[in-house]
């Protein structure tokens, strides 16, 4: 009990750093580390080793993946190549259901871009659809707000999910990940959608929102400002076939070992590897590049730096979480809990709801994915969840937690909140009830894929 004691106050040590006294999550967790491996009582000599291999074992099978896929988004956030994404997607679905088009948009451009990212980029076409189309502009604003916030908390290779599939020991298994993630992305972005269909008469309450929101522009004067946009292959290839070589190189290390075990199968394995498909993709993204002020490989490198600054938060949130796991493990605590829980029948929604508190408490949806998994990595076989599948599927159940829910202490809040010109009552009404909903129909289809399948 008293191990149960330490951790809950450790827990909540980070919650408040985090909220209260604004502390970098970073910071938090590492501190939290440092005063969970005091309050379990480690032996001294043990506790800076346990924290720093923490940290660096999760980086060093992660650390690159999460690089590579935000340099991957910066590229095309840059070329124009999420714009195209989104044309393409009008073109396929048409404008005769157009929040079902804008929520489709949204899934899928928020695989490889942050959804904040994504919403600002896809803002101007959300705007121009809706006059087009003489649709609710809260409706549509809704509507790509879920779809973009299923993947980005579901899909690797956003930098979240894939965090927390490390953290799990699925490093090897991203492609099972991306296959279920995309399963249970489909139902949450579907809620979401069903949700923004009850607002196709409400019209924005806001007092106009900043500069920004203000400043529509439609699909043409975007293409302006973008120039010449990529085509539609060469802005997916650094999507699809990525995802495609994860999910074939997958197939071939199954164990039954459906390509043989000859060069073909070794060749498919090897750039079927998160670091090589990814790095395959980023080749790929280099065809987008336009030259800016310079010449085009100067307007490469500065995409990656952008692309590394905006990755090195991530990087270190994760392998401060790496570091809080790695002393949770060095502990008797995943035995005590374990039996405990197995006993009170949750399973799989034990996590879900500690992403959640974290989620809701916070604000940051990788911050609870990256925690949560941390947390829950030595209960898993306790909870019988330690297979490949079982594994997976807690991804799945600590993604739909960072759903749940998006509010006031949210940075995606407002940045839907602004651009769609909602007041923040409004915006509760809409997006935060849409994300509460999204979440706990997402865990409610992981539980019964895990009785299911596990």
């Amino acid at each position: 009990m008293d191990l149960v004691l330490v951790l809950v106050a450790v827990v909540a040590l980070i919650v408040v750093a985090t909220t209260a006294l604004k502390t970098h999550p970073f910071l938090a967790l590492l501190l939290g580390a440092f005063a969970a491996a005091f309050g379990f009582r480690l032996p001294l000599d043990e506790v800076v080793p346990t924290i720093t291999g923490g940290f660096g074992g999760i980086l060093g099978g992660i650390g690159i993946v999460i690089v590579l896929g935000t340099i991957i988004g910066v590229v095309l956030e840059r070329s124009g190549g999420a714009v195209t994404l989104a044309e393409v997607v009008v073109k396929v679905l048409g404008q005769r259901f157009p929040t079902l088009t804008i929520s489709a948009i949204g899934f899928i451009v928020s695989i490889p871009v942050f959804c904040d990212s994504g919403y600002v980029i896809l803002n101007s076409l959300k705007e121009s659809m809706a006059r087009r189309t003489h649709t609710s502009m809260v409706a549509m604003s809704v509507a790509l707000a879920t779809g973009l916030f299923a993947t980005h908390t579901l899909v690797p290779p956003t930098p979240g999910p894939i965090a927390a599939a490390g953290n799990l020991g699925l490093t090897d298994q991203l492609g099972l990940v991306i296959l279920v993630g995309l399963v249970v992305a489909v139902v949450a972005a579907a809620v979401g959608l069903l949700w923004a269909s009850r607002f196709t008469d409400a019209v924005p309450d806001g007092a106009g929102g900043d500069e920004l929101a203000a400043a529509v522009e439609d699909v043409e004067a975007l293409k302006a400002r973008y120039g010449t946009l990529p085509g539609p292959a060469a802005a997916l290839a650094p999507i699809l076939v990525p995802i495609l070589l994860i999910c074939v190189g997958s197939v071939a290390a199954l164990p039954a070992a459906p390509l043989g075990e000859g060069d073909v199968a070794s060749v498919v394995r090897f750039v079927g590897q998160p670091v090589v498909a990814l790095l395959v993709g980023l080749a790929l993204a280099v065809a987008l590049v336009r030259p800016g002020a310079g010449t085009r490989r100067e307007s490469f490198r500065d995409a990656v730096g952008d692309g590394l600054v905006a990755s090195a938060p991530i990087l270190l949130i994760t392998g401060a979480g790496g570091a809080f796991g790695a002393v949770i493990q060095a502990t008797d605590i995943g035995d005590y809990l374990g039996s405990n829980l197995s006993e009170l029948g949750i399973g799989v929604l034990m996590p879900f709801l500690v992403s959640a508190a974290l989620k809701s408490a916070q604000g940051s949806s990788t911050v609870a994915l990256v925690t949560t998994s941390a947390l829950v990595a030595p209960l898993l076989g306790d909870i019988g969840m330690d297979s490949d599948l079982g594994r997976v599927l807690v991804v799945m159940a600590i993604g739909a937690g960072a759903m749940t829910v998006s509010h006031a202490n949210d940075s995606y809040f407002w940045v839907v909140t602004q651009f769609s010109r909602m007041s923040v009552a409004q915006a509760y009404r809409t997006q935060t009830v849409a994300t509460l909903l999204m979440g706990c129909t997402a865990a409610a289809f992981t539980w019964f894929l895990a009785l299911v399948l596990v």
